[in-house]
C-alpha cells in the first residue's frame, strides 16, 4: 500500500491520556499549515462506529476474544480503505487513537489470544501497512485506570459512563496489557516511542512534537 502522508498512532492503557496529546498534535501541526486528520479505533467510519459500541460498551455483548480480533479487524478494514489511505494518498497527516498494537496488545497480551494468529489476520486485512511512527503513553497500572478520562468526565457530570467494558476488566488483565505494549515498542524500536504518561501533559507534548518534527523537517 502506496502512501505519500504521514500515519501517527497513540497507544497506551486505560487513563493514559492518549485523546489529549492526539488533539494536541493535531493542534500544533495544524497550526504549522499542515493538513491532519484524526481518527480512531474501533471506529473512524460508520461501520467502525457501531463495531466500536458492540466493543466497549459494558452492555454491547460478552464478546470472547476471537469475536473481539475478527470485529476489530472487520472495523480496521473500513477504516484503512475509507479513511486512512485516501487522506494519505492525498498528503494528508493521520493521527489514529489507537491501531494494530491495540488488537496485540488488548487481545493478544490481555486476553492471551494467539498473537501469531492477530498477525496473519493484520497481514490478510492491512497487508504491509504500518504506522509511521507509534507512540506507546506508558503509566504504572493502577494510576492509569485511577485517573481515567471517561471515568473521571462522568462523576463530574453526575452521568453514567458505560464506554468502560474493558476498564472494568481485572487488573491482571491490565498489567498484562501494559508489559504487552513496552513489548511491542521493543520489537519495533524505529517505529514506536515510548513516553512516560505520569508526565506533566505539556512536557508529554513537547517530547512528542519534538519527535514528529525530526520525521517531517
Amino acid at each position: 500500500m502506496s502512501k505519500k502522508g504521514l500515519f501517527i498512532t497513540f497507544e497506551g492503557g486505560e487513563g493514559s491520556g492518549k485523546t489529549t496529546q492526539v488533539n494536541r498534535l493535531a493542534q500544533f501541526l495544524t497550526e504549522k499549515g499542515r493538513k491532519v486528520v484524526t481518527t480512531r479505533e474501533p471506529g473512524g467510519t460508520p461501520e467502525g462506529e457501531k463495531i466500536r459500541d458492540l466493543l466497549v460498551q459494558r452492555d454491547g455483548g460478552e464478546w470472547n476474544p476471537v469475536s473481539e480480533v475478527l470485529l476489530l479487524f472487520a472495523a480496521r478494514t473500513m477504516h484503512v480503505d475509507k479513511v486512512i489511505l485516501p487522506a494519505l494518498e492525498k498528503g494528508k497527516i493521520v493521527i489514529s487513537d489507537r491501531f494494530t498494537d491495540s488488537t496485540r496488545a488488548y487481545q493478544g497480551y490481555g486476553h492471551k489470544f494467539p498473537l501469531d494468529i492477530i498477525e496473519e489476520l493484520n497481514s490478510m486485512v492491512v497487508g504491509d501497512f504500518t504506522p509511521d511512527i507509534t507512540f506507546i503513553l506508558d503509566i504504572e497500572t493502577e494510576k492509569g485506570i485511577a485517573r481515567s478520562g471517561r471515568r473521571i468526565a462522568a462523576e463530574a457530570l453526575q452521568i453514567k459512563q458505560t464506554e468502560d467494558r474493558f476498564e472494568q476488566m481485572e487488573l491482571q488483565f491490565h498489567e498484562r496489557l501494559r508489559q504487552g505494549f513496552l513489548d511491542i515498542a521493543k520489537k519495533n524500536p524505529d517505529r514506536c516511542h515510548v513516553i512516560d504518561a505520569s508526565l506533566k501533559p505539556d512536557d508529554i507534548a513537547a517530547r512528542i512534537q519534538k519527535i514528529v518534527l525530526g520525521k517531517i523537517g
